[in-house]
């Protein structure tokens, strides 16, 4: 019979391979979300020596459906994309519930992935800190490069500036193992010195 937590995990990938979205990655092309939720769980494995089924599960789920409520179809600027930010955070709280339910999880053992999933009490709940120290991770690790290929420098600084501060000291320790490009190493320089 399989687990909750296998159960879970299939429907997660289920959902996120729905991603129109596509990404290459070593040559193999992948559904965007599906790919960033591997990740993430990837990283949450490595930095969570034991890492509780709650915060496994919130780590296959943090973006779940997230092509779903494009950037786009709120206002630009800063208080556009912290109503889109809010709205997201909800939307992905409120689909991995009903995946959980599915999967035969209580509501107590929901409440525990949401409340990872909403960043309640960042920098205070190691759980909380271990996915931001991995979204931080995967967003160095597999999107920073396409980020400077958008964006000017000074808003790439600020963006590494607000992920290290919410990152913790092991996070940012590994952050600085990575392997950067040329470019993305002197932005680093910039951003951290």
């Amino acid at each position: 019979m399989m687990s909750k937590l296998t159960d879970a995990f299939r429907l997660f990938d289920d959902y996120n391979t729905q991603d129109p979205h596509t990404l290459v990655w070593e040559g193999t092309e992948f559904p965007t979300e599906y790919f960033y939720a591997q990740q993430l769980y990837n990283w949450v494995t490595k930095l969570a020596d034991s890492a509780s089924e709650a915060l496994l599960l919130a780590s296959r789920c943090q973006h779940i459906g997230r092509w779903k409520i494009p950037r786009d179809q709120y206002p630009p600027g800063k208080a556009g994309y912290l109503r889109w930010r809010t709205d997201l955070a909800k939307f992905h709280a409120s689909e991995a519930e009903q995946l959980l339910k599915s999967a035969g999880y209580n509501d107590a053992e929901i409440a525990g992935v949401q409340r990872i999933l909403l960043k309640q009490n960042l920098k205070m709940d190691e759980e909380v800190q271990a996915i931001e120290d991995a979204l931080c991770l995967v967003f160095l690790e597999f999107q920073f490069e396409d980020f400077i290929q958008k964006h000017d420098d000074d808003k790439l600084i600020r963006i590494i500036q607000k992920s290290w501060r919410k990152m913790s000291e092991k996070g940012r320790t590994v952050a600085l193992t990575l392997d950067y490009s040329p470019k993305a190493k002197l932005l680093l320089d910039k951003a951290l010195n």
